[in-house]
């Protein structure tokens, strides 16, 4: 296999997962699912939330947001980390293998899935017919392929479930398409931490004055997003710079727990101190993952055996995110044929979860892992000591097993 070129030839073969990081994407993960299976039970006028406290309810299927905002700091530190071990420093970045590479992991899946949306489109089956409103199958895929369906939705509303979801690899790979070009330019590296920060700066205003009151838009923007993604990139190069003492680390650890908490747990009251108004709460998770993420870059905590499990949904997560759609469907139709009993309610959201967790981990392995594999060495990206999922869950620093 050839080498990537600027890749430094002493690069660790032991390449570890932080479990840390794989933990934090099963949590995104786990939000995003309960608020997708919510809202069909919303839709269908379940009443499953009657008597239940209403902060229960909000910490447990409404923090899907969050979620993916958890899934964009979680982007940029891994992205950012391993360009860092790939080409040593950000400024030798190589810009069209960052872009082979890119297109390996993200677009074989991508492509397959809009394949397949397109033909149940055509098929007039319920759940995916992408209304003449919103422009219809055409411009549906074009905007997914542009990276524009938050736009499309802003100006002509929502699309089916399975398209809507692209809306954050939208955001996600506008970012990365000016990432590298950033990276090759903004020198010294001062300025390209300085426009990352402007990010972080800008994303409160793009949730809110900027969305000019369009409630798609204050959610899916692309400022209102990216500055967790500037978070994480930010994350990767202080991590990589800097050696937290001991008690660092306990801080950071305590604080970012207690952050990502207070948001995720306390959200009625953080609206009602304005966080939400002022578009402050998403920051503050952002800045609470990044912060367990450098305990996790730098301590290789483990997460106990006997949960070992659930770190899979991390692992597969890119996976899980594009297709749990079907799987939601799918269990939500079986539950309105045996006619909507509220005791099957708690049965529903385990198999969907469950079910959403083993389908991404199938895909992963019998499709998205083969293509991206097939796409390296096709491309002469291999690299004996670049893992094939490093820049999706890798640990940024050697394994010290």
């Amino acid at each position: 296999m050839s080498r990537l070129p600027g890749v430094p030839r002493n690069i660790p073969r032991s390449l570890a997962r932080l479990d840390g990081v794989d933990a934090l994407r099963a949590l995104a993960i786990f939000f995003v699912l309960m608020n997708h299976v919510n809202m069909r039970l919303r839709l269908a006028k379940v009443p499953y939330t009657a008597g239940l406290p209403d902060q229960l309810v909000s910490s447990l299927v409404w923090n899907g947001q969050f979620g993916v905002q958890i899934f964009f700091a979680i982007s940029g530190f891994l992205i950012t980390s391993t360009a860092l071990r790939r080409w040593g420093s950000l400024s030798q970045l190589n810009v069209l293998d960052f872009y082979k590479l890119r297109f390996a992991r993200i677009a074989p899946l991508l492509i397959l899935l809009l394949s397949v949306l397109s033909v149940l489109h055509l098929a007039h089956l319920k759940n995916f017919i992408v209304p003449a409103k919103t422009g219809g199958l055409g411009r549906a895929l074009l905007a997914a392929l542009t990276f524009r369906v938050n736009v499309l939705e802003a100006n002509r509303g929502y699309l089916p479930g399975n398209w809507d979801i692209l809306w954050s690899l939208s955001v996600e790979e506008m970012f990365y398409m000016f990432f590298p070009l950033m990276c090759r330019l903004l020198k010294p590296t001062v300025l390209f931490i300085g426009a990352l920060a402007f990010f972080v700066v800008l994303g409160p205003f793009g949730r809110t004055v900027w969305a000019h009151g369009n409630g798609v838009w204050e959610e899916y923007s692309y400022l209102g997003s990216m500055d967790a993604i500037a978070l994480g990139c930010l994350t990767a190069l202080l991590v990589h710079r800097v050696r937290f003492s001991s008690a660092a680390l306990r801080t950071l650890a305590v604080g970012g727990a207690a952050l990502l908490t207070f948001i995720l747990s306390f959200t009625i009251q953080a609206n009602k101190w304005g966080l939400e108004r002022n578009g402050l709460n998403m920051t503050i998770i952002a800045i609470g993952t990044c912060m367990l993420i450098i305990v996790a870059a730098q301590t290789g905590w483990k997460i106990p055996a006997i949960i070992r499990p659930l770190l899979r949904a991390g692992e597969y997560s890119y996976e899980i995110y594009l297709t749990h759609m079907f799987v939601v469907f799918t269990c939500f139709e079986i539950f309105l044929r045996y006619g909507k009993p509220l005791s099957a309610v708690p049965l529903l959201f385990v198999s969907t979860l469950v079910t959403a967790v083993a389908f991404g981990a199938l895909t992963a392995r019998l499709f998205s892992e083969p293509m991206n594999r097939f796409l390296r060495q096709h491309w002469g990206q291999e690299s004996a000591t670049l893992p094939l999922r490093d820049d999706v869950g890798r640990a940024a620093v050697p394994s010290t097993d």
